[in-house]
């Protein structure tokens, strides 16, 4: 990955951050402190996993906007042996849960997801089974070397001694301080006295402390069979949620085969489905592998052009065929043969948008992701989120623990692949992504940012692969994105470029912000190179160095 890519480019761009690099250790999350305590993981002797599961809970604390205990999410491993694992710890629908439970307002969009009084958002019917505490004590327990209560003493020191709320922070307060003063036990923490914290202001939340060091002390049963878990579903009972103690005793993960796939000598391991983020990020590197995308060069008509049609490909094929398949049969292996590209490429009109326009269900962009490894092999992708900032705001009194609003992400309406049943896990776009090639990991990389999520990582492995990208610069390149109806476009493409692409059919329409924060890390040469983009508060921690050696005495 050594190519000027600055010699094809057509759109140029400046990167706003460093990357770090590191040989015995490398953690890339969306906050410094989350970060930080994912190094010092690594600095006590733990390998990727340990930091990353530290880190997760350290996010809890300063990230509290994005990720939960009570939350959702997944991880893709690569093992230090060579092998690789998947936990899904998403959340389900409670077994109370029906398929016309919430009240709908619209059967088209852009009100199509709407319910009455926005009880599927905000408040208790909101609220799905949690599997993040589970799903990261399992992969402690698989693969980590730490004890639960070393990697949660980050986590429970910020909870504890405070922490200064970041510019990011602050301003997510007020965008949701409507919805958050509805709930006085989140307001109090967020919005003390009325007002939303200002940056630099402490923030200091004892009672979550408390529940951090219960839960370092007993681990994940007592959320799912003990104290934690009670005083959760006793205030959800109370207060008209679905959630009941049996939800959370009979919640399991699910652990299943990764998705595999090639790309220009490069092996694609990503997520199964429920997920978009494997089989459709293969099946959309298949399509684009017979063009010449490097001669293309980055940014430029004839590139974009490209990418919104395969774009619109991927999300034609995930609303047709992925769903959760304990419910839905998901053509995993038709999806990401070749020979089914092929059949897609073949509708590919170089000159001409196809005219389409792809409905979705609505995903939240916040979310958080994190990429770990270790000079060991171990590397670990993982996305996790609580769906919408500050999840359903509603938080258990007496322990600071704010409660998911996943069941947003289901299509409220009956008869659909992603209507609400019992149990079920809901279609996501969360992508954590490992690249090998000749069976050594070339790079990791993860986002946030809703169903922006895998069309980004797409584009960033095209960077990687393709344009012979920094890691620094892939993650930091401007980005597009199209259902059909609209190009979306981050700012700074030439005009030249935007009106060579309206007269092929785009209707243009220029955005700030794709998509979230991309953490990626690189390997060459021994050394690991980790990157985070301008888009969040991303920061790339690496550990080198190491212990002293015996003393060697020299003959003179």
């Amino acid at each position: 990955m050594n190519k000027n890519w600055r010699m094809k480019a057509a759109t140029s761009f400046t990167t706003g951050k460093k990357s770090a690099v590191g040989s015995l250790g490398m953690i890339v999350t969306n906050n410094p402190l989350g970060s930080a305590a994912g190094a010092q993981m690594f600095a006590a002797g733990g390998n990727a996993i340990d930091a990353a599961v530290a880190s997760l809970f350290a996010l809890t604390v300063v990230e509290p906007m994005m990720v939960g205990i009570f939350g959702a999410g997944m991880s893709t491993l690569r093992l230090s042996g060579g092998d690789f694992a998947f936990i899904n710890n998403y959340t389900v629908a409670p077994a109370a849960a029906s398929p016309d439970m919430y009240e709908t307002v619209s059967d088209s969009w852009p009100d199509y997801q709407t319910v009455a009084d926005r009880a599927n958002d905000v408040g208790p019917l909101a609220v799905g089974v949690p599997g993040t505490l589970k799903g990261w004590c399992q992969a402690l327990a698989s693969y980590g070397t730490l004890s639960l209560q070393d990697v949660m003493q980050p986590a429970i020191g910020y909870a504890e001694r405070g922490y200064r709320a970041t510019r990011y922070l602050s301003g997510i307060i007020r965008m949701a301080a409507a919805d958050i003063a509805r709930y006085p036990e989140t307001a109090k923490i967020y919005m003390p006295g009325g007002e939303p914290l200002q940056s630099g202001e402490v923030v200091l939340h004892p009672e979550y402390a408390d529940t951090l060091k219960l839960v370092a002390k007993e681990g994940p049963d007592v959320l799912y069979a003990g104290e934690l878990g009670a005083a959760a579903v006793d205030y959800l009972q109370e207060v008209g949620g679905l959630i009941t103690r049996d939800d959370l005793r009979n919640y399991r993960t699910v652990t299943a085969d990764v998705i595999r796939g090639s790309y220009r000598g490069y092996e694609i391991v990503g997520p199964p489905p429920p997920t978009a983020g494997g089989v459709h990020v293969v099946e959309m590197l298949n399509i684009l592998e017979e063009y010449d995308v490097e001669e293309m060069g980055f940014g430029g008509a004839d590139s974009i052009h490209l990418l919104a049609e395969v774009l619109k490909i991927g999300f034609e094929d995930r609303n047709k065929y992925t769903g959760d398949p304990a419910f839905v049969d998901v053509p995993v292996e038709m999806l990401i043969d070749k020979k089914f590209a092929d059949k897609r490429r073949a509708e590919i009109d170089l000159a001409t948008a196809r005219n389409v326009n792809t409905a979705y269900t609505r995903e939240s962009d916040h979310t958080t992701h994190l990429t770990a490894a270790d000079a060991a092999g171990n590397v670990i992708a993982a996305t996790h989120t609580i769906h919408n900032v500050f999840g359903s705001k509603v938080t258990v009194p007496g322990t600071g623990m704010l409660l998911n609003n996943t069941m947003n992400i289901f299509d409220p309406h009956p008869g659909t692949a992603n209507s609400i049943q019992p149990g079920k896990r809901v279609t996501s776009s969360m992508s954590p992504i490992i690249v090998q090639k000749d069976g050594e990991p070339a790079f990791a990389i993860g986002l946030v940012g809703g169903t922006r999520i895998f069309p980004t990582a797409l584009q960033a492995i095209v960077n990687l692969i393709d344009h012979g990208m920094t890691a620094q610069e892939a993650v930091e390149a401007p980005r597009i994105w199209t259902l059909g109806e609209d190009l979306e476009m981050e700012m700074g493409v030439a005009e030249k470029i935007r009106s060579d692409l309206t007269k092929r059919g785009h209707n243009i329409k220029e955005m700030k912000v794709i998509g979230g924060g991309i953490g990626a890390i690189s390997f060459a040469d021994d050394e690991m190179t980790g990157a985070s983009c301008w888009r969040a508060d991303g920061t790339p921690i690496g550990l080198a160095g190491g212990m002293a050696r015996p003393a060697t005495r020299f003959k003179v």
